[in-house]
C-alpha cells in the first residue's frame, strides 16, 4: 500500500469520495462553460443578461447535480436503469401529448421555471440501460442475433419518438450513441456492416420519396439537405444560416477580429448565434486559434473519460463512461460539422457553450455518471 492509499484510508468516507474525483476533468468542464459565458456575454452586446447570467447560474446548478450524482454508489445508477429508460420514455410520451411546441416542434415540456427537453435526457438514459444490459449479459452472447435485437429495439423506440417530435439531429445522436455502446460491449462488425448498408439505402429512400404523400422527413427538413449541397441557391431564405456562418467563420482569419468586434454577431446577421451558431461568434471573434483551442478542451475531456474507462474494472461503469464520452464528441463534432457547413443543419447544440437549460443540467448530470464510475470504482488493496 503506497503512502497515499495509507493516508487516503484515514479521510471518512465522505471526504475520502472528494478526493477521489476527477478534478481534472471537472476543471475542463468548468474551462468549456467558461468560454460558453464569455461567448453569451460578447453576443447580447456586453450584458450578462439575457444570456450569460442565466447559463451561470444553470451551471452552477448543473455542478451541484453532478456532485450529487458522483457521490452515490455506481451500483444503484446501474440498478435504476431500467427505471431511467421507462421514465424517459413516459417523459417522451408527455411531450407528444402536452409538450410546448416553438418554431414548429414540440420537444419541451413546461415544468414552469423552466422548459425540459426530454430528449436530452433520453440519450443519456439509452447508454445507461444499454450498460446495465450488457453488464447483465454473458459475454458469449453479445453477438446472438437475438440479444443484439433486443438494444437495437431499445435505441430505436425513443429515437422514433424523437423524429416524431421532429428532431432529426436528437435522434441520430441516440442511434450513433448506442451503437457505440454496443460496439465497446463486443458485438460483431458484421452487424455494423449490414446498418451501414442499411442507412445508405435508407438515404437513397428518403430522396426518391421526396415529394409524395410518404415522404419520411418534414419539408424543411429537406431544405436543409438542399442546403447543405448548394447554400447558394437560397441565400437569403433556407440557406442564410450556413451563408451568414461561413463568413463569420472565413473573416475571422487566424486570431479573430477581437473579442466582441465580431460583425456578423454585433450587427444579427448572424441567426440563433447564441445556441446552435455560437461557434461561429467564436471564430469569428478568436480565429481559428480561438476554435482549435475550444477543441483542444473538448477532446482532452473525451480522452479523460477513455482513460478513466480503460482503467474500470467494473464492465457497467466502463460501457457507461464510453456511451458518454461518445454522445459527448458526437454533440461537439455535429455542432463543428455543421456550422462549417460539412453537414446538414440539424440544430445540435455546442455542449456547454450553446445556451440552454435541459441540455447543461442533463449533460452535467451524465458527467456525474462518470464521476460516480470513477469514484467507486474498485481499487487495489496493496
Amino acid at each position: 500500500m503506497s503512502y497515499l492509499e495509507h493516508n487516503l484510508r484515514t479521510v471518512p468516507t465522505g471526504w475520502r469520495k472528494v478526493l477521489h474525483l476527477h478534478w481534472g476533468l471537472i476543471l475542463l468542464l468548468t474551462a468549456v462553460a467558461s468560454v460558453g459565458f464569455l461567448m453569451l456575454y460578447s453576443v447580447a452586446g456586453g450584458s450578462m443578461t439575457p444570456w450569460a447570467g442565466t447559463q451561470m447560474n444553470r451551471f452552477a446548478m448543473g455542478l451541484g447535480v453532478m456532485l450529487c450524482v458522483a457521490f452515490v454508489p455506481i451500483w444503484f445508477w446501474r440498478n435504476i436503469a431500467a427505471v431511467a429508460y421507462v421514465a424517459s420514455l413516459l417523459l417522451l410520451v408527455g411531450v407528444a401529448l402536452f409538450g410546448v411546441t416553438n418554431m414548429g416542434a414540440t420537444r419541451w415540456i413546461d415544468l414552469g421555471f423552466m422548459e425540459f427537453q426530454p430528449s436530452e435526457a433520453a440519450k443519456i438514459t439509452v447508454v445507461m440501460f444499454l450498460a446495465a444490459y450488457y453488464d447483465w449479459l454473458d459475454v458469449t452472447r453479445v453477438s446472438r442475433p437475438l440479444f443484439v435485437a433486443i438494444p437495437v429495439v431499445l435505441i430505436l423506440i425513443p429515437a422514433f419518438m424523437v423524429l416524431r417530435q421532429p428532431d432529426l439531429g436528437t435522434a441520430i445522436l441516440l442511434v450513433i450513441g448506442g451503437s457505440i455502446v454496443m460496439f465497446a460491449a463486443g458485438v460483431h462488425w458484421a452487424y455494423f456492416a449490414v446498418v451501414i448498408a442499411l442507412g445508405i439505402g435508407l438515404v437513397t429512400a428518403v430522396f426518391v420519396a421526396r415529394g409524395t404523400d410518404y415522404q419520411f422527413l418534414q419539408d424543411y427538413q429537406y431544405r436543409r439537405i438542399d442546403t447543405f449541397l448548394d447554400p447558394a441557391q437560397d441565400p437569403q431564405g433556407a440557406g442564410y444560416h450556413i451563408t451568414q456562418s461561413k463568413i463569420a467563420m472565413g473573416s475571422g482569419g487566424w486570431s479573430g477580429r477581437g473579442y466582441m468586434q465580431g460583425t456578423q454577431s454585433q450587427l444579427n446577421f448572424l441567426p440563433e448565434k447564441q445556441t446552435d451558431f455560437i461557434f461561429t461568434v467564436l471564430a469569428e471573434e478568436l480565429g481559428f486559434l480561438g476554435g482549435v483551442s475550444l477543441l483542444l478542451l473538448y477532446v482532452l475531456v473525451v480522452v479523460f473519460c477513455i482513460a478513466s474507462a480503460l482503467q474500470n474494472r467494473d464492465r457497467f461503469s466502463s460501457l457507461l463512461i464510453i456511451g458518454i464520452a461518445g454522445t459527448f464528441f458526437l454533440f461537439f463534432a455535429i455542432n463543428m460539422s455543421m456550422v462549417m457547413g460539412l453537414a446538414p443543419v440539424v440544430g445540435v447544440p455546442l455542449p456547454l457553450v450553446s445556451y440552454g437549460g435541459s441540455s447543461m443540467l442533463v449533460l452535467l448530470g451524465a458527467f456525474g455518471l462518470v464521476q460516480s464510475a470513477h469514484v467507486h470504482r474498485p481499487r487495489s488493496r496493496r
